[in-house]
């Protein structure tokens, strides 16, 4: 069916975003748990930083979705719309893969390693899938309540998956925490598969088909090269903190409500929030001041690792999480913004996730350069690093609205 089906009604506001939230705090709280909530529990068990480094290439798939993007908007699976086809299949297949590693809490690390990078893929992919349904079923009014209600799932999921499961580990254990996680995922599928996409679906140009993905990754190239910057620099200054706040004697439950749920939480509002930010401070603005405030939270956390002063730590912690929850959503925007084309979901997919592919590298390797240079050392190296993506970020941000306000001007 290429159109939406005129008989049907418009489903309302809150029946047409709910489905997207309900996924995107899958998302979040699958991902805060493996990504961030596993190595920390691991950490806290005697492994050292290097291998604790080795596990962020978990996150391999998210930064590779761009290469089967393409198999997603082509291929169609039997029996259910298109895009709902394929986020059954994900979820379903990451369900299945999250109860199997419920069961290995004393299984070799590569195995587990190995059940972790699978059920990444299959969210990454059902993530895929998503934002194209988006694309195509959701109107231009609406789609920023969607980004809305993408960081706020996200953020709410990371607030569980992170943060309360790492807190209550002690309590739930292994088992009861991936259990935990598979049965959150599983409740949250179930709204969408109520989603009407064949009536909903919009007339839209047929994609492109080859190598369309490596052409725009070629005319994209600069700004995912400013973007795997700016995430690589972000990650060294603040993804770490939770790692360097062990080292410095803080126990692993009052980290993981601190850098997991607190950080969620203050994410969650910031996405609630943002759209008022901007109107009011502006674009460019907010993120000088942002960027500002996470750049001073490394400096402090340089003092209390220098000083052995978890307080301190701690409170830098929380400056570096609130300032950075001001820099989420204009990045996203100029990142929806940029991914304007023929096929708005594949270059998303090009654009953040060849843009976290590019920050891979350090992502592994910070905390092996940690362990070798000591943590003052180490924020003493990201703190300059950070500083200069953010200017390479800012400058390309600022040439697109100029541009942006150019072309206004000349329509009118």
């Amino acid at each position: 069916m290429s159109g939406p089906d005129s008989t049907r009604e418009k489903p309302g506001w809150v029946a047409q975003l709910a489905p997207f939230f309900c996924l995107y705090v899958t998302f979040g709280t699958t991902l805060g748990f493996l990504i961030s909530g596993a190595p920390l529990i691991l950490r806290a068990r005697g492994i050292d930083l290097a291998e604790v480094g080795f596990l962020q290439l978990i996150n391999l798939p998210v930064g590779l979705t761009f290469l089967w993007a393409v198999l997603v908007d082509r291929i169609r699976l039997p029996r259910l719309p298109h895009r709902l086809g394929w986020i059954v299949l994900m979820q379903g297949a990451a369900i299945a893969l999250l109860l199997i590693l419920s069961r290995g809490e004393a299984w070799p690390l590569p195995l587990l390693f190995g059940l972790a990078l699978a059920t990444c893929f299959c969210v990454a992919t059902m993530d895929i899938a998503l934002e194209a349904l988006v694309v195509e079923t959701v109107g231009p009014e609406r789609r920023p309540y969607v980004a809305s209600a993408k960081l706020c799932g996200a953020s709410l999921g990371g607030l569980f998956g992170a943060g309360v499961l790492i807190a209550e580990y002690d309590r739930l254990g292994w088992h009861g925490a991936v259990l935990a996680v598979a049965g959150l995922n599983v409740l949250c599928l179930l709204p969408m598969l109520r989603y009407p996409e064949r009536a909903l679906r919009r007339p839209s140009v047929e994609a492109q088909r080859g190598a369309l993905a490596l052409g725009r990754l070629r005319l994209l190239g600069g700004r995912v090269l400013v973007l795997g910057l700016y995430f690589a620099a972000m990650f060294a200054l603040t993804g770490s903190n939770n790692l360097a706040l062990l080292d410095l004697g803080v126990p692993l439950s009052e980290v993981g409500l601190v850098t997991g749920g607190l950080s969620s939480g203050i994410n969650l509002v910031m996405a609630l929030v943002s759209g008022v930010l901007v109107r009011r401070v502006g674009t460019l603005p907010l993120i000088t001041v942002s960027a500002l405030g996470v750049a001073a939270s490394g400096l402090l956390m340089l003092w209390a690792s220098a000083t052995a002063a978890p307080n301190l730590g701690l409170a830098a912690s929380v400056l570096g999480i609130l300032c950075g929850g001001g820099l989420g959503v204009p990045v996203f925007n100029m990142i929806y913004r940029w991914a304007q084309g023929p096929q708005p979901a594949t270059d998303y997919a090009l654009l953040f996730g060849a843009a976290f592919f590019a920050a891979m590298p350090l992502r592994v390797g910070a905390p092996a350069l940690a362990g070798a240079v000591g943590w003052p050392v180490y924020f003493a190296l990201a703190v300059p690093l950070y500083g200069l993506a953010v200017l390479l970020l800012r400058a390309a941000i600022a040439r697109t609205l100029i541009a942006d306000r150019a072309a206004d001007r000349a329509v009118s």
